[in-house]
C-alpha cells in the first residue's frame, strides 16, 4: 500500500463522510422544531455512541475469524487530553452552535455557511499544527472562504441572522480544532476514538439538557434522533477519522467541504426553499476552491527523522522493520505493534499525515 493508495482510500472516506454528515443540517432543524436543541444534540450523539458500541462488540466477536481482521492500537492515557478536548469541541460547542444558528437560518443557506468548516480545518492545521499546504491548494482555500463570506453577504433578512451567522462560524471553528486534535489520534484505533467521544458528548448533553429543564421527546422523535446520529455523526465522524489518518487534517478538509452541498439540496428538498443568486454565486466559488484542491499534488525529496512508535501498518518504503519480538504479527498484514522507523531521505507524493511532518 504506498502514499497514493492511502490518499486514494482517504479520498473515498472524505468524501463519503461528507455525503452522510451533509443530510444532517437539514435534517436536524427538521427535528430541532419539534425537539429543544441540547435535548437533540444529545440524542444525536447517543445514537451515534450506540452504533458503534454495536459495531465494537460485533468487531470483538468476529473481527478475528480466520485471521483476517487485526487489532488497532488501543488508546492510552498518553491520548486523555486530546480525546477530552474533542469530546468537548467537537461533540458538544459544535453540535449546540450549529443547532443554535440553524434555528436562525433558512435551511439551504445554514447548510451552505457549513463550508467554513473546510477551511478554517486547513488554516488551523497550517498555521498551528505544522501541516504542509501548497500554493494552489491556499488560492483554493481563499476560494471557498470567498464563497462563505459572499453567502453571509448576500442572503438578506430571513436568510443567515448575525447571531445565527456568528454561530455556525463558531460551529465551524470548533469542529476545525477538533479536526486537528482527532487527527493527532489517527493512529489509535478509530472505533474507539469515536466511540468515546460520542458517547462522552451524548452523556454530558443529556444531562444539561435535563438540568435545563429539556423534555425527552415522543419515543418516535427520539428514535428518529437516535437513527440520525448513528448516521451522521456516528458513521460520519467514524470515517472523517480514517480520512484524517490517511490525509491529514489540512487535505481532509477539502473532501469534506463537500458535505454542505449534499446538505443545501435536501434541504432545498424538504422546505421548498428558493435558492437565490448569491446562494448560487457562492456555491459556484466553493465548487472550484474545492476542485482545485482535490487536484493539488504534492511530493518532492524530504528526509524522514528516526522515530518509533507503533499504529497498524503494513511494509512499504517506510517500514522496513524487522518481526520475531512479542507483540508482532508478520504473518498477516496490516498488522500493529511498536517499531522503529530509521532515518531515510527518498522522493514521492505524499500527504500530511503522521510519517510526513518534516519542514518545507
Amino acid at each position: 500500500m504506498g502514499a497514493m493508495t492511502g490518499a486514494g482510500r482517504g479520498a473515498t472516506f472524505g468524501l463519503l463522510a461528507a455525503a452522510t454528515f451533509g443530510v444532517s443540517a437539514p435534517l436536524a432543524k427538521l427535528l430541532g422544531a419539534r425537539i429543544q436543541p441540547l435535548m437533540l444534540a444529545g440524542l444525536l450523539y447517543a445514537g451515534a455512541g450506540a452504533a458503534l458500541t454495536i459495531v465494537g462488540i460485533l468487531r470483538g466477536l468476529g473481527g478475528r475469524a480466520g485471521g483476517q481482521k487485526p487489532g488497532e492500537m488501543p488508546l492510552g492515557r498518553g491520548d486523555l487530553g486530546a480525546l477530552c478536548a474533542v469530546t468537548v469541541l467537537g461533540g458538544m460547542v459544535g453540535p449546540l452552535l450549529m443547532l443554535f444558528g440553524l434555528a436562525r437560518s433558512s435551511a439551504t443557506a445554514g447548510a451552505l455557511f457549513l463550508n467554513l468548516e473546510g477551511p478554517l480545518t486547513a488554516l488551523v492545521a497550517v498555521a498551528a499544527f505544522g501541516e504542509h499546504l501548497g500554493r494552489r491548494g491556499l488560492r483554493a482555500t481563499v476560494l471557498v472562504f470567498a464563497g462563505a463570506a459572499l453567502l453571509g453577504a448576500g442572503g438578506g433578512v430571513g436568510q443567515v441572522s448575525l447571531g445565527g451567522a456568528a454561530a455556525l462560524a463558531g460551529a465551524c471553528l470548533a469542529w476545525a480544532v477538533d479536526n486537528n486534535l482527532t487527527q493527532r489520534l489517527a493512529l489509535r484505533d478509530p472505533i474507539a476514538v469515536v466511540r468515546a467521544k460520542t458517547l462522552g458528548a451524548g452523556g454530558a448533553l443529556l444531562v444539561l439538557a435535563v438540568v435545563f429543564g429539556n423534555h425527552l421527546p415522543p419515543p418516535r422523535l427520539a428514535l428518529a434522533a437516535l437513527i440520525l446520529g448513528a448516521i451522521s455523526y456516528g458513521a460520519s465522524v467514524l470515517l472523517d477519522a480514517y480520512a484524517l489518518r490517511w490525509l491529514g487534517a489540512a487535505r481532509e478538509a477539502a473532501f469534506f467541504a463537500t458535505a454542505p452541498f449534499v446538505g443545501a439540496l435536501v434541504g432545498a428538498a424538504l422546505f421548498r426553499e428558493p435558492v437565490t443568486l448569491s446562494e448560487l454565486g457562492a456555491g459556484a466559488l466553493m465548487i472550484a476552491g474545492v476542485a482545485a484542491l482535490l487536484r493539488e499534488r504534492h511530493g518532492h525529496l524530504h528526509t524522514h527523522a528516526p522515530i518509533e512508535h507503533a499504529h497498524v501498518h503494513v511494509h512499504d518504503a517506510h517500514h522496513t522493520h524487522p518481526h520475531g519480538g512479542p507483540g508482532d504479527e508478520s504473518g498477516a498484514e496490516p498488522h500493529a505493534h511498536l517499531h522503529r522507523h530509521e532515518a531515510i531521505t527518498h522522493d514521492h507524493p505524499h500527504t500530511s499525515d503522521a510519517h510526513h511532518r518534516h519542514r518545507h
